[in-house]
């Protein structure tokens, strides 16, 4: 990456939550602007952080900002790029996001911005709670999808991405298509591991491992996270769809091999007669009075009644759930 411009940069920032006003604190950090938008009223916020709050998109574009960063839902993202009025814009500006997936807003930001504005896409693979003691050595994502190759435009997106350089970040250049295939395999089965452990209703116990103390705090992390987020990560993820379903396929194979040894202990005791350990042993009193004796005893009353098989339904049940006799 060019060495970036010493010139600040004004920042503007569409959706001013949680993440929004967390990422503002980095940017202001390395010495640039910020200007705010949302749906609620930051203003009392801002004001106490010197960012200038805006109470319309269309006043904070007036101000013709060099990036216009969109933080918003995943959900709500379409409607907002275009409710973006891009004729007060200067036509080399960036516009950027910080969006969990990548080719849903690459895609929409090429489909409706005029081809003089550059498109940064980036993920920043943090947030406010793993983010609250610095940026050193957290991933950052990003795809330059349309920057001029010189100029102004060039300047202002190195400069901007040198906020999360200088912030300390491992800045990892990928293309969103890339990043999607990733995210499927590690952010969306991490968020759904999560949601399938709350279901659970885990509690913590007087005798928890270390293992369970992790599975504790990752319920915790994801539920933390609204549904739409978790949503957003299935609907806008092609990749989401197919590790839905080797997950299921995995834990159908984790059942078989469990159900299946089940099964031969079984047949061994069906069939081949061999003793579970700590049953009573052939010549003991106990082994006369178990089933298996009677049935010996039984031989010799009833050559039909002996040959009758033992009902499967004297096992567990769970067993014979998936195990056929």
């Amino acid at each position: 990456m060019d060495a970036p411009d010493s010139a600040a940069l004004r920042v503007g920032i569409i959706g001013f939550g949680n993440f929004g006003q967390f990422i503002a604190g980095g940017i202001q950090r390395q010495g640039h602007a910020v200007l705010a938008t949302s749906r609620s009223d930051y203003s009392d916020y801002c004001a106490a952080h010197g960012i200038r709050f805006f109470r319309s998109l269309e006043a904070l574009c007036e101000e013709q900002p060099d990036v216009l960063l969109v933080c918003s839902s995943i959900l709500s993202t379409e409607s907002v790029v275009r409710a973006i009025p891009l004729a007060k814009l200067r036509p080399d500006t960036i516009v950027a996001d910080v969006l969990s997936v990548k080719q849903f807003p690459r895609n929409l930001l090429l489909e409706i911005l005029p081809p003089e504005f550059g498109i940064v896409c980036t993920h920043p693979m943090f947030g406010p709670e793993s983010g609250k003691h610095g940026w050193s050595n957290l991933p950052f994502v990003y795809d330059k999808v349309r920057v001029a190759e010189e100029g102004a435009q060039k300047a202002k997106c190195d400069r901007f991405l040198s906020i999360f350089e200088q912030e300390g970040c491992r800045m990892v250049e990928m293309s969103c298509a890339e990043h999607d295939r990733h995210a499927a395999g590690s952010q969306f089965i991490t968020h759904t591991i999560g949601r399938v452990l709350a279901q659970l209703n885990l509690q913590s116990t007087p005798i928890n491992t270390k293992g369970y103390e992790t599975l504790l705090q990752l319920t915790e992390n994801t539920v933390s996270d609204s549904f739409d987020l978790y949503y957003g990560l299935f609907m806008y993820n092609v990749n989401a769809t197919e590790q839905m379903d080797k997950l299921d396929r995995a834990f159908e194979k984790v059942k078989q091999m469990l159900y299946g040894r089940l099964h031969g202990v079984l047949r061994k005791q069906i069939v081949e007669r061999v003793p579970m350990p700590g049953a009573p042993l052939l010549g003991s009193r106990e082994a006369k009075d178990s089933p298996a004796a009677s049935r010996e005893e039984m031989k010799h009353l009833s050559p039909r009644v002996a040959d009758v098989p033992s009902p499967c339904h004297t096992f567990s049940p769970v067993a014979f759930s998936t195990v056929k006799c």
